[in-house]
């Protein structure tokens, strides 16, 4: 006889908490892509620089969340006192992966670059 599987295994658990994760990370970059075309709009309008306003706070809110919520994971996977590593799947493995590349391009990068290097780059991509 099998045992019922409840719905409040940990499987399931960490699952729906990767599906919360992915669901923030999607609006992350969504809130993200808004900020810099508004950030960078030719006409600089009150309306445009009110979104752009709301866009950067969004993004900033995703962000601390999507960071937590990761290094909470990260915790629970590679917790020290345990063996969690079989609840690593190619999900998991492709979030720590993004995870990755969102705090390189989250980084203050002004503390090494110069901010003029910056917007001149954003600026000739925008057109």
């Amino acid at each position: 006889m099998k045992a019922q599987k409840s719905i409040f295994e940990l499987d399931n658990i960490i699952e729906f908490i990767i599906y919360i994760i992915i669901v923030i990370k999607i609006l992350f970059l969504i809130t993200t892509i808004g900020y810099l075309i508004l950030s960078h709009a030719r006409k600089k309008t009150r309306k445009t620089m009110e979104f752009d306003e709301k866009f950067l706070k969004w993004k900033e809110k995703f962000e601390f969340v999507f960071i937590v919520m990761m290094s909470c994971l990260l915790i629970f996977i590679f917790t020290p006192w345990g063996d969690n590593e079989h609840y690593m799947t190619s999900t998991m493995k492709f979030l720590f992966y993004m995870f990755g590349f969102i705090l390189i391009f989250s980084a203050d990068w002004n503390l090494v670059l110069p901010k003029t290097t910056l917007d001149s780059i954003i600026q000739r991509s925008l057109g």
